[in-house]
């Protein structure tokens, strides 16, 4: 049987404005990665979709791609991209 991952979503900016709340919680099964995640929070908030390619994830404060596997307890951050910085 596999083992169930929870974790935590921390959505900021336009996103939080798509979704409606700036946390949520997704539960996968052991092995699922954040692309899994992403793939199930675009296809219920498919608002999302038009933003995929711009998307900053991280993994507990860590910058991370879809491939990254998830463990139960994670925190994800999905943050718009960021602009500015020096001239």
């Amino acid at each position: 049987m596999a083992k169930a991952v929870r974790v935590r979503i921390r959505l900021f900016a336009t996103y939080r404005e798509i979704v409606g709340r700036g946390d949520a919680h997704w539960a996968g099964t052991e092995g699922a990665t954040l692309g899994d995640l992403l793939a199930d929070l675009l296809a219920r908030y498919p608002g999302l979709a038009g933003h995929r390619g711009s998307m900053l994830l991280a993994v507990n404060h860590e910058f991370a791609d879809p491939s990254t596997v998830l463990r139960d307890g994670d925190e994800i951050a999905i943050l718009p991209p960021v602009s500015g910085g020096l001239r």
